[in-house]
């Protein structure tokens, strides 16, 4: 039950994005360790210093990061995970939303 929780409010996040972001790439990442405005501040400007991305929602309660990348810019899991454990997090999930 709190998974769907979790997919139906990344879902309520990307709607709006998708929709005025048609040709850019979004990701949603499920974060572990998200705890604070500061921990969401770290995290978003972690995520931000990556080339491509164009804006970063972080949802602290759910542990959730909504990345949306530029037109043409893509963002390898691997590179997410590179960034939110320098960020002091853990990546427990990355998916592509289509």
């Amino acid at each position: 039950m709190k998974t769907i929780r979790q997919l139906m409010m990344a879902l309520a996040l990307l709607l709006p994005l998708v929709a005025a972001n048609a040709a850019s790439m979004t990701y949603t990442l499920q974060v572990d360790g998200l705890a604070c405005p500061f921990c969401a501040y770290g995290i978003e400007k972690k995520l931000s210093s990556i080339k491509g991305v164009a804006k970063v929602d972080v949802d602290i309660k759910h542990g959730l990061v909504v990345v949306t990348m530029t037109e043409g810019a893509e963002l390898s899991e691997q590179l997410a995970r590179d960034k939110v454990k320098d960020a002091g997090f853990t990546l427990r999930s990355f998916s592509r939303i289509p």
